[in-house]
Order: structure tokens, then sequence, then C-alpha cells
């Protein structure tokens, strides 16, 4: 099993979302998580710094300041792009959001049509099916809520049990709070459903990487994250 040792991170654009990059090591494979709004340029220059090759792109949903840039890095690097089916449609037409087409306007000097700009090499998400790129293993997590589809994706990090899994987790939880359900596709039934079923079940050693704010870890959210004490006591 190869170790992660090296994760590179960066916040852009008018939602200040965190792309990342994940690989065994500088100067091998890596893989891209929610290239958003703004991301080209830092992507460009992060691979270009640690010697990196993309070898994929994983989304952990479709709302644009996730995936704006996933067509435009999957050509550049000749990579396929892993989203779950039920997000899929969001590649084509990301101004879904409210307010999206202003915001990127207002960020790049125009909101670009995204009519045929599906990446060319589009793979689905399942749950509990393992994604193996760039030598490294990520497992999918169904967590529905904040889109339906919403994905967590899970990595071992067999050098240090006590950071293990590290999980990239988008828009589902963050440090001290938990995704927006009143965007379209959102739900707070389902959310309340995947915070109790699906992040509560997550080990207290799990390093969450979420998509907006500061890197945090389960055992802090599980005893301190009200929404998520707020559906343990609903389940208890």
């Amino acid at each position: 099993m190869v170790a992660v040792v090296f994760i590179a991170s960066f916040t852009v654009g008018p939602w200040q979302t965190t792309c990342y990059l994940v690989g065994p090591a500088p100067g091998g494979p890596c893989v891209v998580i929610d290239p958003g709004v703004g991301a080209s340029g830092p992507l460009a220059d992060v691979v270009a710094e640690h010697h990196l090759e993309p070898a994929g792109v994983l989304l952990t949903h479709g709302h644009v300041d996730h995936m704006f840039t996933a067509a435009e890095a999957c050509e550049r690097w000749d990579i396929g792009c892993w989203i779950d089916d039920a997000d899929r449609h969001w590649l084509t037409d990301p101004y879904l959001l409210p307010g999206a087409r202003e915001l990127v306007a207002a960020a790049l000097g125009e909101a670009p049509d995204f009519t045929d700009r599906e990446p060319a090499e589009v793979h689905g998400v399942v749950a509990g099916e393992p994604i193996t790129l760039a030598d490294l293993t990520f497992t999918p997590y169904g967590a529905p809520g904040h889109t339906p589809g919403s994905t967590m994706f899970a990595l071992d990090h067999p050098e240090d049990p006590s950071l293990s899994p590290l999980v990239f987790c988008g828009d589902v939880v963050f440090a001290g709070s938990v995704g927006r359900t009143d965007l379209p596709g959102g739900d707070p039934q389902v959310m309340a459903a995947t915070l109790r079923d699906v992040v509560l079940a997550l080990p207290d050693t799990a390093v969450l990487l979420p998509g907006h704010g500061p890197q945090t870890l389960m055992s802090r959210e599980r005893a301190t994250n009200p929404y998520l004490r707020d559906v343990g006591l609903l389940s208890s």
C-alpha cells in the first residue's frame, strides 16, 4: 500500500472554495479534488511547483464553485472526472445555483457558456466502490442532502492511524457547521440522515478536509458541532 505523504490545497473564487491535490509524493501522480471558479491558474502553478502529474479529478458534488474548471483540467492533462450521476447534470448547467452567473462574471469578467463543456471522460461514483487513482485508493461515501449526489471521499493514512481516514467532505460537514439545504437539490431531512448515519459513523481519528474553511477532526466535531449534536440526540 502506498502511503499518503503529500497534500496541497488552495482557496479560490467568490465562494472561497478549497481545491485539493493529493498524491504519494511530490514529483509523481496526483488527484485533483474540486477545481472550482478561478482554480485554473493556481492549479497549474501547484502542479508545476511540485512536478505533479494529475491522474484524475474527483468532484464532491456538482455546484459551480466545486466543478467550474473540471472540464478544463481534464482536457489539459487528458484525464477523467468522477462525479455521482445524480449531480452530473451540473457539469453542463452550473448556473442552476442562485446568483452563480453573476458571481462568476464578477470574478472572471465573464460567465462562460457551459454547453458541451462536460469533460470528455466522465465516470459515475458508487458509494462503497473504491476508486484507484495516482496509486491511491479512495472510498466514496454517499452523503446526499446538500445536493442529491454529494459524496465524501475517504483515504486511509497507513503511516499514521491517528490521522485516518482523510475525508474530503465537500460541503457535507465543516468545522462547526454543515452544508446548506436551501439551495437547488437540497433536502434537510436527507441531510439529517446523512449526518446521523454517515458522518457520525466516521471514527474520531478521521481528518475532515472540507470544501470551505479549515480542516478539522471528527472527534472535535462530534463533541462541539451543534448540528451533529442535534442529529445525534435524535438518534439516541
